[in-house]
């Protein structure tokens, strides 16, 4: 009952919104040919009614046969809802600026009536009273008409970002200081992939260019951190071939997220969901990558031993916990250095910090850091940061690391603004950071 009125809500606000920009269009409209607004009116009916349409054919459409469609489809879906809600935004922004001005104007007056919006048969998007008067004025040329310019900008910057940044994959390395690194561990180097999801590809040539980037980089280590494909296995048939090329001399390690679990889409039986993932761990064993399902991997170099230690998807809120942190944990109690993969970044603040102190550094993503915003220098922002304590790039509290991928593919926007696709490479080093290198590169959690 809670999920029908949720969606009942929605569909309210919706309708409501579409209305509001509605009347911005039809003022600007007001006088032209008969022809031209009504072809306006029935494009903007047609879109209006695509939005709620796409979700419906997006998850109706075949996974594996409609992928290009499902593609094409949520890219529009985006720049759609995007493009209404800057030009709503802009046009809210102008009534209530309207809205303060009269309201002022009937403070100051000497009290004689004045007509409100409502009472002169204004309507947002059409007119309204001017401030200290009953005339009625149009609304402002230049923000109706700047809205409008806004609405088309989403589809724009949306458009470049799938043509420039969605295979613009960045090198961020990043050196960790640990105090207790084993010294046969000094200078240790490993990348890190998460968040690859395979059947969002559309370029398959520029995939390939980011794995010969990481190859590039020769590192001792490669670490998963979940998220391989979007719903189901069969996702990854042309792409396994292209990332069983990962390999690295002390091999490459990976966990599962939220998405490998097939838990976003229908199945025939529990089954069939099921025989899903067993499938999808196949194929990564298959490509030569070490699956850590709550389990961890020992390794030795010069008598000193490591801990790689790997949790299935642990999230808070609607995300699946399939995690279990002591399970993996066991047996790894006595290396001097632990290194966890854990999809989600919620997982550090509510199991591991207060559950394993001594876990030195966890790696994760999940996040995309939304796959928009702005990084310039030391400034970040993404809506990412409104849902995550830690977003994107490396985090500290006391002793204890956590670093947050970016994320090398993308999913529903086919397409990054701002926040690029990500390849990691880390270097471990034995002693303490200088200040100048922990001011300048951890943010505290």
């Amino acid at each position: 009952m809670n999920r029908i009125f949720l969606l009942l809500l929605l569909v309210g606000v919706y309708v409501l919104l579409d209305i509001y920009a509605w009347q911005a269009i039809r003022h600007l409209i007001q006088g032209r040919a008969p022809w031209l607004r009504t072809t306006v009116l029935i494009v903007y009916i047609g879109l209006s009614i695509y939005l709620p349409l796409s979700l419906l054919l997006y998850n109706g459409l075949d996974v594996e046969r409609f992928r290009i469609a499902r593609i094409i489809l949520s890219t529009a879906f985006f720049a759609i809802i995007m493009g209404k809600l800057f030009m709503v935004v802009l046009l809210a922004v102008d009534d209530l600026g309207r809205g303060l001005r009269w309201v002022a104007a009937q403070f100051g007056s000497s009290g004689a009536a004045t007509p409100t919006g409502t009472e002169s048969g204004a309507t947002p998007g059409t007119s309204a009273p001017a401030p200290g008067n009953g005339n009625i004025i149009s609304r402002s040329e230049f923000l109706t008409k700047t809205a409008l310019a806004a609405a088309v900008l989403p589809g724009a910057a949306m458009s470049f970002g799938i043509i420039s940044g969605a295979h613009d994959y960045r090198i961020r390395r990043k050196t960790i200081y640990l105090p207790n690194l084993p010294k046969a561990w000094h200078g240790l180097t490993l990348a890190q992939l998460s968040d690859i999801h395979s059947g969002s590809f559309f370029n398959k040539t520029a995939v390939q260019g980011g794995v010969d980037m990481l190859l590039d980089l020769k590192p001792d280590l490669v670490f998963f951190t979940g998220d391989i494909v979007n719903d189901e296995t069969s996702e990854l048939r042309d792409y396994a071939p292209v990332f069983a090329r990962v390999k690295a001399p002390l091999g490459v390690y990976a966990t599962l997220g939220n998405h490998d679990y097939g838990d976003y889409r229908r199945w025939a039986s529990p089954q069939a969901k099921a025989k899903n993932l067993q499938d999808l761990v196949t194929a990564e064993t298959q490509m030569g990558w070490q699956m850590l399902r709550n389990e961890n991997r020992i390794l030795t170099q010069s008598g000193e031993p490591l801990a790689i230690i790997g949790v299935e998807n642990w999230g808070v809120g609607r995300f699946s916990r399939y995690g279990n942190l002591q399970e993996a944990y066991q047996g790894a109690e006595e290396a001097p250095v632990k290194l966890l993969l854990s999809h989600d970044p919620s997982h550090w603040d509510a199991q591991v910090r207060p559950d394993t102190p001594d876990v030195d550094v966890t790696f994760s993503g999940h996040t995309h850091g939304f796959q928009f915003g702005v990084e310039w220098g030391n400034f970040r922002w993404s809506p990412s940061q409104y849902v995550y304590k830690q977003w994107a790039g490396l985090y500290k509290a006391g002793q204890q690391y956590l670093y947050v991928n970016r994320g090398f593919g993308y999913i529903g926007y086919t397409g990054r603004i701002g926040i690029l696709p990500e390849i990691t490479l880390f270097t471990l080093e034995r002693g303490t950071p200088p200040a100048k290198h922990t001011k300048e590169t951890h943010w505290r959690a």
